[in-house]
């Protein structure tokens, strides 16, 4: 069966006065349709990138130096960007952390989406409007008429979230990427679209990757997981697999900082040091200066182990209990 999205050993660096820094680093990856991949990781850690690097959308000093992105069998990578443009929106959509990176301040929520859709089809503006009220009804946005007339500024920012994702869906695109897509919200509001993000995945077959700092969003999200850690995948599985049996101690240092899971009042475990510099990485193993089960040998690179296909790049994984 093949993927909706296939990423093939993404790499991407960024140009500097010394050596290029590599943001993503030979990433590999698979979703299926219908099913919601989490990208975990700590700030600095290469999901951001791997996200705009699946899109395109690197702009110098930043370069995609190797590797594939096939969606539905086809190579973005190998599209001039004329064609590429036209799959924006159509066959992959990004949804951003800030919907005002989306929507335009000075045109009412209908114009906009309806320009969406005349992009890329013929049609009337208001056969348009009505496929964008659709889309807000599709997302659980009351009223999606009134919601049409009004400016974003008029909406909550939950609101123009939902609007954010609506127009993502406005082609049923087969990859969406949503980038930390619920990070600015209050807690139940994030809940609600996190709700209504694994029913779209569900109904419409897209294949999603939920961009995230937050292993317990995921955790309640995702159908498979991978974990990020100086622009390389160090764990990946399914969600159950790494969630209940990390074996990368990276993923057990973020689990166990996670508040919900720890009686209140008592000390909150965190992973020492802070993400390294990717022009300064350490030797061997980048996360070796912060983990609790360093040795000698990972002053080397660590090999890929993988048990019951939940993968893990360490000298020393934890053992599945």
């Amino acid at each position: 069966m093949t993927a909706a999205l296939d990423v093939q050993g993404l790499t991407t660096r960024f140009a500097t006065r010394g050596d290029p820094v590599t943001a993503v680093n030979d990433v590999s990856f698979s979703v299926q349709k219908g099913r919601i991949l989490g990208l975990v990781g700590e700030s600095g850690s290469g999901k951001s990138v791997t996200g705009f690097s699946v899109m395109g959308l690197i702009d110098a000093p930043g370069e995609i130096s190797a590797g594939k992105v096939l969606v539905d069998g086809n190579d973005l990578r190998a599209l001039s960007d004329e064609h590429m443009r036209k799959m924006r929106g159509n066959k992959v959509a990004m949804v951003f952390q800030d919907p005002m990176m989306t929507l335009n301040p000075v045109l009412r929520v209908g114009d906009q989406m309806a320009m969406a859709v005349r992009v890329h089809r013929k049609m009337s503006k208001t056969a348009a409007l009505e496929e964008s009220r659709a889309a807000l009804e599709a997302v659980g946005i009351p009223s999606p008429e009134e919601r049409l007339q009004a400016y974003p500024h008029q909406l909550s920012g939950g609101m123009r979230q939902r609007v954010a994702i609506a127009m993502a869906l406005l082609h049923s695109p087969s990859v969406i990427i949503a980038d930390e897509a619920t990070t600015a919200l209050d807690v139940s509001i994030q809940g609600q679209i996190l709700a209504e993000v694994r029913d779209l995945a569900d109904t419409t077959g897209a294949a999603i990757v939920w961009i995230t700092h937050d292993l317990a969003v995921v955790s309640s999200l995702a159908d498979d997981i991978c974990v990020m850690y100086a622009g390389k995948i160090v764990e990946r599985g399914t969600a159950q697999q790494v969630i209940d049996h990390p074996r990368h101690p990276y993923t057990k240092g973020l689990l166990d900082s996670i508040p919900a899971l720890h009686e209140p009042g008592k000390h909150l475990p965190q992973i020492p040091g802070s993400t390294p510099q990717l022009s300064r990485l350490p030797q061997g193993c980048p996360f070796r200066p912060r983990c609790p089960r360093a040795s000698d040998i990972c002053k080397t690179v660590p090999p890929a182990d993988t048990v019951d296909g939940q993968t893990v790049l360490c000298h020393h994984p934890l053992e599945r209990t």
